[in-house]
């Protein structure tokens, strides 16, 4: 467990449930880059996540200090304080990710094999989905991150495409965060494309196979 769900200086498959470019991106939406970065006499503490790993292990989330670090590598100008608050979002947000997720994988056979893991992911904050680039023409605003999480279900690796979008209240000035997760199969392979089907084809009789809003403003996360 001492170490990150993704080493960032080794190979890109072994970091933590956000990676450098993806924590910095968290830290400017909630801190305020315009602020010195503090002394970090910060918590070296680290949560094991609910998300399992193929090992058997679950992935563990990155503690106060290497958030902060993450984001001084980057010129972000941390806070050493709003640690504090960023770290449990961030955290609470791939939760929920990971549920949504599941949702998706429900009744596809992973329990089989043990359940369904997740393999790696990669954070891509500045490159936005083909979905994402469609509802921001539709007027909608654009995911403030994104993630590509790669897991296993008995034997086949299935990519999944995570938008993170921010709701109303949500933002550096504000005491209250709130979150809208798009989560679905990238469309790499026959069996992403039957999920995606399948759920187009319930969503034409007022739900999904993965019983949730096809919509993704439609999962919050506060």
């Amino acid at each position: 467990m001492s170490k990150c769900p993704v080493d960032h200086g080794k190979q890109p498959g072994d970091s933590c449930p956000v990676d450098q470019n993806s924590r910095s991106t968290w830290g400017t939406l909630f801190g305020n880059s315009g602020r010195s970065a503090d002394p970090p006499s910060l918590s070296t503490d680290r949560e094991i996540s609910s998300i399992p790993r193929t090992n058997d292990e679950k992935w563990v989330y990155p503690s106060e200090a290497q958030f902060f670090a993450a984001m001084a590598r980057k010129n972000h100008n941390p806070h050493a304080p709003d640690m504090k608050t960023i770290v449990p979002i961030h955290n609470a947000v791939n939760e929920r990710a990971w549920v949504e997720l599941m949702k998706w994988e429900a009744g596809r056979g992973g329990e089989a094999c043990g359940g369904v893991k997740l393999v790696n992911f990669r954070g891509r904050p500045n490159d936005m989905s083909p979905k994402a680039r469609v509802m921001t023409l539709l007027g909608y605003s654009a995911p403030f991150d994104r993630h590509d999480w790669v897991v296993e279900r008995c034997g086949t690796r299935i990519r999944y495409v995570i938008d993170f979008y921010t709701g109303r209240g949500a933002g550096a000035s504000s005491n209250n965060a709130s979150f809208y997760l798009d989560v679905r199969p990238a469309l790499d392979n026959w069996e992403a494309v039957k999920m995606r089907f399948e759920n187009a084809v319930g969503s034409l009789f007022g739900h999904t196979e993965n019983g949730s809003s096809p919509h993704p403003h439609r999962s919050p996360q506060s």
